[in-house]
């Protein structure tokens, strides 16, 4: 099959490389995205090899469960071994032996097929499309916040970033707070949040500091969670959903002098994603950039990395 292969410090074109796991469910791959950690682990986040990719949409070719055949299905990341207290509570995702879709010991999607347990896979209704099918496992992680903590409405919350995470964040927090202000770099990303009715800024003001009561850093970057320090009330809580491939050291002696709460923060239920794009209570829309295939995955990679640049596909 197609598939680029990265072996920890290039990724390359294979036309014939091997095909997945035959013991799992097989997807034809439509649409993959490129995120953010594709990103990092180019530059050696995880310190992966293999093929790449995780948000993906595709239809069931071969499945031990019938009813799954010819469906078009996303897929949770995270493979559990099946044995341990977490995968027996439901938690695969912390599993210490799990292996995790183009991340962890499992190849991607990032080529022509891939494999899942059936467990793993989520019918899409056809009200969704594949560019917005995409997006189910990110916005899955959006949505794995309100899991985590109690939202209250009265809330002031601040999220650093303004990227494709950061903006599905703020519309799945939009559904229970409406005092949201986005602190942003790029003035055209951040025109869809003004579109939305997000309140919006681009550098952190001395009004700004210690003034919000839940701080979420979305930035991908170091510098998010130093900001997000700077925005935070003391006793309020920080969460932390950027994964960075860099060897800097973090100050954390604000987050214990003020008493913060640090809540990391990453892959959630697909469900309520999958049900709030086929209601529409969240759009992504806006988000949807540029398609490119495999064979042109340099271009695709050049592009994604763009400051400016939202949502690009890759399609074998």
């Amino acid at each position: 099959m197609k598939a680029l292969y990265f072996d920890g410090k290039k990724m390359t074109f294979d036309k014939k490389y091997p095909e997945p796991n035959p013991d799992e469910a097989l997807i034809k791959i439509d649409l993959a995205g490129i995120c953010g950690t594709d990103l990092e682990i180019l530059d050696g986040y995880m310190k992966y090899d293999g093929i790449m990719g995780h948000e993906f949409v595709g239809t069931v070719v071969k499945s031990d469960n019938s009813n799954l055949v010819g469906k078009r299905v996303v897929g949770e990341i995270n493979a559990g071994c099946g044995r341990c207290e977490y995968c027996e509570k439901g938690m695969e995702r912390h599993c210490p032996d799990r292996t995790v879709l183009g991340i962890l010991e499992r190849n991607g999607a990032f080529a022509e097929f891939l494999s899942l347990p059936e467990k793993n896979l989520h019918i899409i209704p056809d009200s969704i499309s594949n560019e917005q099918a995409v997006f189910v496992e990110p916005l899955a992680a959006a949505f794995e916040i309100e899991e985590q903590v109690s939202l209250q409405p009265q809330w002031s919350i601040a999220v650093v970033g303004d990227g494709r995470l950061a903006q599905l964040i703020i519309q799945v927090l939009k559904l229970k707070c409406s005092n949201i202000t986005c602190f942003g770099r790029h003035k055209n990303k951040l025109q869809n949040l003004v579109n939305g009715g997000t309140k919006i800024k681009i550098g952190i003001d001395s009004s700004d500091e210690q003034s919000f009561d839940m701080v979420v850093d979305a930035t991908g970057s170091n510098s998010g969670f130093t900001d997000a320090m700077k925005l935070i009330r003391p006793r309020g809580i920080v969460i932390l959903k950027s994964t960075v491939a860099s060897k800097e050291n973090l100050n954390l002696a604000p987050a214990i002098i003020n008493e913060i709460t640090l809540v990391g923060s990453r892959c959630g239920l697909f469900r309520p994603a999958i049900d709030a794009l086929a209601t529409g209570t969240v759009s992504v829309d806006s988000m949807i950039d540029s398609e490119f295939s495999l064979e042109n995955f340099s271009d695709a990679i050049e592009h994604a990395k763009k400051p400016d640049t939202m949502k690009v596909f890759l399609k074998p």
